[in-house]
């Protein structure tokens, strides 16, 4: 019986016992797992080539020894590139340099030649008033006449010197220097996009770049250009000794037939009996009006300086007709000169004689070259001197045959081989 009520009674108690724990509840804590961070290995020399910038390269770097002459290669590489890119930076200074200093020069000619003009215009109005005022007028005539005396020999001077250098002819010597500086730099450009220059290149563009300094010389003292040479010689601007561009050869023959051949060497003889001859021709008119333009303008203000000296001393009304009608000519000479700009239409004509001389040497060197693969690629070849000469390929090959027709029968040859000039 004892035993009964001691089992009901742990009964019970079990029972309570569960009860507060199912009303007393906690709530699991969520399990945290701790890891420790792994040691991480260091790179190998090869990973550590391929990471750039945080990123890896998917395609991995083989070994040492095989990558050595692979990076040789790109740093010789990469020397004439950044050599080529430094050419490209003085060009473009040349180029701003040629652009600045034309641009000066241009106000050069503006300026001497309106105040000449006016200096001499003046004077011969005062020489005029001097004369029709009449011994009379004393001390005022006798002023006029002394001021136009002095204005007349002061234009004499300036107008010797504007005479001397030429300002128009200096423009036009920066406007070709500019052009062919830009000519050189797309050339560069060329290069370093499409293909895979090397010392050679840097060699070639280095010689080309002080032969166009050589032709255009910025200073004016001791290198400045003659402006009245005896005859006209045409603009040098490229290396005496060139060499012919070399290309891969598209065909076996590299674009060249025996055809193409005597196109070119017919072309260069229209270049030579009309283009080249034509030019030097207009080019040693050009020069001998100038010779005299420049020696006339200086003539007739000392002679107008005289006769203002003259009227002075003698009030002679004869003095006085000279000093003005030399005055107004001069006036006359100044501006047919300078503001026609004679000197710049001969230096045009100078620098297109050296435009065909650069045609017809450029063609005759690469036809003497006898291994056709060290030639430059036959058809891109005939297309440039098509755009050169202004034609198409058609027109030129045309002009190739009317010139063999012309050299058999004996007949002058009608038409030049540019269309451009």
């Amino acid at each position: 019986m004892a035993s009964l009520q001691a089992s009901n009674f742990l009964l019970l108690s079990s029972s309570s016992s569960n009860q507060i724990r199912a009303a007393i509840s906690i709530p699991k804590l969520p399990s945290v797992r701790f890891s420790a961070p792994k040691l991480r290995q260091p790179k190998t020399q090869s990973e550590q080539l391929n990471s750039k910038d945080g990123f890896i390269n998917t395609i991995p770097i083989q070994n040492n020894v095989h990558s050595t002459p692979l990076v040789q290669q790109t740093s010789s590489v990469s020397m004439a590139t950044f050599q080529l890119y430094a050419i490209l930076e003085a060009i473009a200074d040349r180029v701003e340099m040629h652009n600045n200093i034309g641009e000066q020069r241009d106000n050069w000619n503006t300026l001497l030649l309106n105040s000449i003009n006016m200096i001499t215009l003046t004077a011969t109005t005062m020489a005029g008033v001097a004369a029709a005022t009449g011994v009379g007028a004393g001390v005022s005539a006798m002023g006029l006449k002394l001021a136009s005396s002095v204005m007349f020999s002061a234009a004499t001077g300036m107008l010797v010197l504007m005479n001397k250098i030429q300002p128009s002819q200096l423009v036009e010597e920066q406007r070709n220097a500019t052009r062919l500086f830009k000519q050189l730099q797309s050339q560069i450009k060329t290069l370093l996009a499409v293909g895979s220059p090397c010392q050679d290149d840097v060699n070639d563009a280095m010689e080309k770049v002080l032969a166009l300094d050589k032709a255009y010389p910025l200073p004016l003292l001791g290198v400045m250009l003659e402006k009245f040479p005896a005859s006209l010689e045409s603009a040098v601007w490229w290396p005496r000794k060139q060499s012919p561009n070399s290309n891969k050869a598209l065909k076996n023959n590299n674009g060249w037939t025996k055809e193409l051949e005597m196109e070119m060497r017919g072309v260069v003889e229209v270049i030579k009996r009309k283009d080249s001859e034509d030019y030097e021709r207009l080019g040693n008119k050009a020069l001998n009006m100038n010779k005299v333009l420049a020696t006339s303008g200086p003539l007739l203000t000392g002679i107008a300086a005289l006769g203002s000296a003259f009227m002075v001393s003698s009030n002679s009304p004869w003095a006085a007709t000279v000093a003005a009608v030399a005055g107004a000519l001069a006036s006359a000479v100044n501006t047919f000169e300078h503001g026609g700009q004679v000197g710049m239409v001969f230096e045009m004509y100078r620098n297109n004689a050296g435009f065909f001389k650069l045609m017809q040497e450029s063609i005759e060197s690469t036809l003497d070259e006898c291994d056709v693969e060290k030639r430059e690629n036959g058809e891109l070849f005939e297309m440039k001197v098509a755009l050169q000469l202004g034609r198409s390929l058609s027109e030129l090959r045309d002009v190739a045959k009317k010139s063999s027709y012309s050299r058999i029968e004996g007949s002058p040859m009608d038409e030049f081989a540019s269309k451009l000039f």
